[in-house]
């Protein structure tokens, strides 16, 4: 990994937090994800189930953690399960943990080694009354790919029939959505340097430039910074490819008089930033670009002043609908009878922003969340309006990361260039900070 290991004291405060919600003699098992094939005998880069790391921090294939708070037997209420190193796997594969090193990362004293644990995994299941279980649950995604957690899952239905099954999930997601100060700070981190790679960016980018050069221009400033890398596959999207919401080919060349699109963040102890900004190619918005720049950016204001507690997802996009509406009225781009006649189901606005405005940030980028629940302090929300004209090959979208406190919006990229003006401002200067 490329990333100084976090402090052992976010892992512990997290497993109590977990802990305390469990049912009373029950276990929690948490596996590792899967080194998933590429082609031939070749994987691609390794990333590690969320919930395991969130609760205990180790960033390595097939491991284990259980959680017993009520286990009879001394010194395993928790309990690590790694991968045993051997001569031939530090050639190949280099450095795997160390019991110690392991203890160090997690703050868990008890550490076997996965050749020698099953007959303690056994023993704890046995000794508990019920069983929970780490599954991914998506309410907007089903994945068809098999999970190690979904295999794991058959295999104690099978072996352990009479047991009670219980779900992490709904857990996790009470828990990891609400994020601690050392979830914030290694999410600031990030922001950090994606802010430094957006600002590089601005001296870069001239007529005649490739999405692809940007994209490099990004991963440079990522990798030279000592993170981890994209924490999504970017979208740097010139002209009409701005308003295909996923554009990743990043293969065209930016010209004169287009604005560019811009959608990246970089990933650092698995801990994400996600930001947009849309940039004129040339350095200089027209005047009808700098209209729909505008009144996309008091979307964005009017929307961030909502992310306090107690308001909720689908009120929130209810309201920030409204402010759209008004702002495309402004514009010309829709009408008071398109409005009058539009079907609640998919209002007149949707035409041009069709997609939500935020979504909760953290170990994923789209992290775990529950849709209908209040928001509460401790939150960290993605906030990113956009509006999209394909007869005008204009695309524009502009997204900040917000910590919601019980004071107010805390915009975590309030030093990061937005305003249309200044964005001008440095890309004629060349004197970027």
């Amino acid at each position: 990994m490329k990333y100084k290991p976090l402090s052992p004291e976010l892992f512990q405060h997290n497993r109590k937090r977990f802990t305390r919600e469990m049912k009373p003699g029950t276990v929690a098992i948490f596996n590792s994800n899967d080194q998933m094939p590429r082609s031939g005998d070749q994987y691609f880069p390794f990333r590690q189930n969320a919930g395991l790391f969130y609760l205990c921090g180790i960033d390595q294939e097939e491991s284990m953690l259980l959680l017993f708070p009520d286990c009879p037997r001394e010194g395993h209420k928790e309990v690590l399960i790694i991968r045993r190193t051997n001569e031939h796997l530090a050639v190949w594969e280099g450095h795997k943990y160390t019991k110690e090193e392991a203890k160090q990362v997690s703050g868990i004293e008890k550490v076997y080694f996965l050749d020698e644990a099953e007959s303690v995994l056994n023993e704890m299941i046995l000794l508990s009354e019920g069983i929970y279980l780490n599954l991914n649950e998506n309410d907007r995604y089903l994945s068809p790919v098999e999970t190690r957690d979904l295999r794991y899952a058959k295999y104690i239905r099978e072996r352990y029939p009479a047991h009670a099954i219980y779900r992490t999930q709904p857990v996790l997601k009470k828990l990891q959505t609400v994020k601690s100060h050392w979830e914030v700070e290694a999410i600031q981190h990030c922001i950090d340097v994606t802010g430094h790679a957006f600002r590089r960016v601005l001296e870069f980018v001239r007529p005649g430039a490739w999405e692809y050069e940007v994209e490099a221009e990004v991963i440079h400033e990522f990798i030279r910074r000592g993170t981890t890398g994209h924490a999504y596959t970017p979208i740097i999207a010139s002209g009409k490819n701005a308003c295909v919401l996923h554009y990743i080919e990043n293969n065209q060349q930016c010209k004169d008089g287009d604005v560019l699109l811009m959608d990246f963040g970089c990933e650092h102890a698995n801990y994400n930033a996600d930001l947009t900004r849309s940039i004129p190619v040339n350095g200089q918005f027209t005047d009808r670009q700098r209209a729909v720049y505008n009144a996309v950016h008091r979307v964005m204001k009017e929307a961030k002043a909502m992310l306090v507690p107690g308001n909720t997802l689908e009120e929130y996009h209810k309201e920030v609908g409204k402010f759209m509406e008004s702002e495309l009225l402004g514009l010309g781009l829709i009408s008071r009878d398109d409005i009058e006649k539009q079907d609640k189901e998919k209002p007149a606005y949707k035409k041009y922003f069709m997609h939500g405005t935020s979504h909760h940030l953290g170990l994923d980028v789209h992290d775990l969340m529950h849709r209908y629940e209040p928001f509460r302090a401790g939150m960290v929300f993605t906030c990113e309006p956009g509006i999209y004209i394909p007869d005008e090959n204009l695309g524009i979208r502009l997204e900040n990361d917000i910590l919601i406190t019980d004071d107010g919006p805390v915009d975590l990229f309030g030093n990061i260039p937005i305003e249309a003006e200044e964005i001008e401002e440095l890309m004629h200067s060349g004197v970027l900070n």
